[in-house]
């Protein structure tokens, strides 16, 4: 599937790092380092502007190494990016760990997951179908 993309930046594009990956790493386009202290949060911009194909999203996750290493994670994950938005992608990351935390133009800061999904009509009614599981949930399953 072919995405129009609108690149601000001198940052390659988001790209798959392996023929398997699911996500694409996207890049900080900054003028300058922004330093995040402790449970900071800061929005990102990347410089980069998309057209999504109707029925599909463009989902903004963390990437496991930064979280591991590092702390920095993003708020509101998974972000969603709708098909009709045009403005400038920003990713807002936060430093989870107890270290100031530097990010620099071009740091792999996130990855996109482009996914299809569809718009349901609801039916109100007065009773759903009985499962094995029921009401059961937040952990209903175990201890651990």
């Amino acid at each position: 599937m072919k995405v129009k993309i609108i690149n601000d930046s001198s940052n390659p594009l988001p790209a798959y790092e392996t023929p398997s990956s699911a996500g694409m790493d996207v890049r900080a386009r900054l003028d300058s380092p922004v330093t995040l202290q402790p449970l900071q949060r800061a929005l990102i911009p990347t410089g980069l502007r998309i057209q999504l194909p109707q029925g599909y999203e463009c989902q903004v996750r963390p990437r496991s190494g930064l979280a591991l290493k590092h702390g920095i994670s993003l708020v509101n994950t998974p972000g969603t990016i709708d098909a009709d938005y045009r403005g400038e992608i920003g990713i807002i990351v936060i430093n989870l760990s107890d270290q100031p935390y530097t990010i620099t133009d071009g740091e792999r800061i996130a990855q996109l997951v482009i996914k299809e999904y569809v718009h349901v009509t609801w039916e109100q009614v007065d009773r759903i179908d009985e499962t094995e599981r029921g009401e059961g949930g937040f952990g209903h399953t175990g201890v651990n």
